[in-house]
């Protein structure tokens, strides 16, 4: 397989942008408030500055998710079981102090970029830029004061039996070190069938780099439960980007085959993270970037599937990104308290990040994460959830 580059990668993009996602622009409609699909919103909290942070509902086919305004941040999604019994199964906390003080990115939109940049540094069109290192030596998520830390301006809507809620925001020139004045539009759409999809958008009037993705903390035997060792992960991914000791990849796009990152088959998250392995120990566990086996595609396809054998529950992925980076809670230290009550220790949930590479801006080869003036950066991601 051969990846695609920046100028194809625009080619995709621009061939994607008649598949946008249409949203109502008035009021809700009167059927969707007859089936209870009206997303609802309420007050969650206020920031010390006085600027409320309210918190949407959204249902339909089943699912439910929770979203704030603070960051975008998925609150909670909940979801049945195999007996029909709906628990929440992402990560979070019951109050805003928590997300503004101590947050390891719980359910946050992610941006400007999306995973580690080597020293916070990169150079684009002959000008180097300097970003926030929050990583040890590098910057990790967009910095200290990413998307996942601002205030996004919330829409709601209902479309041919979708519900969703459109989340835009303005990041302007300079923003954490990144050049550019970025608009971005993120749609969190509910389908009929329970799918939850997320639709990213953005335009510059700047060369800029981007890499926009979702950092939900998932846990299919529901938020609390404990460890996610037994969950089962299989992965459409024949490569992925190994890395030094601060996380950041090589540039060698390596086999799975034969090393504990291989999920080509369906097997246990537990038996991969506790296989010795350099890249096992320098992530204390799997905190690494697969090379999805499709690429880049002009609408999302398949790149893997997670099962919970206790509760039944199956989540499957689709995305149009060609990186997926998988997370296993390494670094939940059993200091934070979730929304149930309960502490979170290391293991206790996995994050799965469709996104292009780490360190994209700074390694040649990884598909272009550059975006510039008059074109559109489009992504989607798509989640199914079902019971076997």
């Amino acid at each position: 397989m051969t990846l695609t580059t920046g100028t194809s990668r625009r080619t995709v993009l621009a061939a994607t942008a008649a598949a946008g996602v249409a949203v109502a622009a008035g009021a809700p409609s009167a059927q969707a408030a007859a089936h209870g699909r009206t997303p609802s919103k309420e007050l969650f909290g206020t920031l010390a500055d006085g600027t409320k942070v309210h918190r949407w509902t959204l249902a339909n086919g089943g699912t439910r998710l929770k979203v704030l305004s603070w960051g975008g941040v998925v609150h909670s999604l909940e979801t049945p079981d195999r007996r029909g019994r709906t628990v929440n199964v992402a990560l979070g906390f019951d109050n805003l102090a928590d997300y503004v003080a101590k947050s390891p990115y719980f359910g946050g939109l992610i941006g400007r970029y999306g995973n580690r940049i080597a020293e916070g540094r990169f150079t684009l069109d002959g000008v180097t830029h300097q970003l926030p290192v929050n990583d040890g030596p590098n910057s990790l998520h967009g910095g200290d004061q990413g998307f996942d830390k601002r205030i996004w301006d919330v829409r709601p809507f209902t479309e041919r039996g979708d519900v969703g809620l459109v989340l835009t925001r303005t990041s302007p020139d300079g923003e954490a070190g990144y050049p550019g004045t970025l608009a971005v539009r993120v749609v969190y759409t509910l389908t009929p069938q329970g799918e939850w999809r997320i639709d990213y958008s953005a335009t510059t009037d700047r060369a800029t780099v981007l890499n926009l993705t979702s950092h939900t903390y998932f846990n299919l035997a529901g938020e609390g439960s404990g460890s996610v060792d037994g969950h089962l992960l299989e992965l459409a991914a024949a490569r992925y980007t190994p890395v030094g000791p601060t996380l950041i990849p090589t540039g060698e796009l390596a086999p799975v085959a034969r090393t504990p990152f291989d999920f080509r088959r369906s097997r246990a998250v537990g038996e991969a993270v506790r296989t010795p392995h350099e890249q096992v120990g320098y992530g204390q566990g799997i905190d690494h970037n697969y090379v999805l086996d499709k690429g880049i595609t002009a609408r999302p396809e398949y790149a893997l599937t997670v099962t919970d054998p206790g509760s039944g529950r199956v989540m499957k992925m689709y995305t149009t990104e060609p990186g997926m980076q998988v997370y296993t809670g390494n670094f939940l230290d059993g200091t934070l308290t979730g929304t149930s009550g309960r502490v979170y220790r290391q293991g206790d949930a996995f994050c799965l990040e469709s996104q292009h590479f780490p360190d994209s801006p700074n390694q040649p080869s990884f598909p272009s994460t550059v975006l510039r003036p008059g074109d559109t950066y489009r992504s989607t991601t798509v989640h199914t959830f079902s019971t076997r």
